[in-house]
């Protein structure tokens, strides 16, 4: 059975460790297909991730959630050493910007 509004987040890629296209999927980050054309790669990890969500229903276990349908609120905490986190306080100062912006502006390029 063929899932139904698959939202997962895949991604091909080339292997040279394997000469061949490996197709992966985010939220399944144990599961991988080869293949010689990247087009058969992202066929067989779609494939491979559907008759892994069946065994899952079958089995009454937990099923992903696909990253695309996560709710997420903008804010996340990080750590980072005093000398770094003082360099750019000196940056976004020198810049006329706040921290945040210019933590946001670095992270998003």
């Amino acid at each position: 059975m063929a899932l139904k509004n698959d939202k997962y987040t895949y991604r091909v890629t080339w292997s040279e460790d394997d000469h061949e296209y490996v197709g992966l999927c985010a939220e399944f980050p144990s599961l991988s297909w080869l293949a010689k054309k990247p087009e058969v790669a992202l066929k067989g990890i779609r494939k491979l991730v559907n008759d892994v969500v069946n065994d899952m229903q079958k089995g009454n276990e937990a099923i992903p959630e696909p990253i695309a349908c996560r709710h997420y609120s903008g804010k996340f905490i990080i750590r980072i050493p005093p000398q770094v986190h003082r360099k750019l306080a000196i940056q976004a100062a020198e810049s006329g910007v706040s921290l945040n912006r210019l933590a946001s502006s670095k992270l998003s390029q």
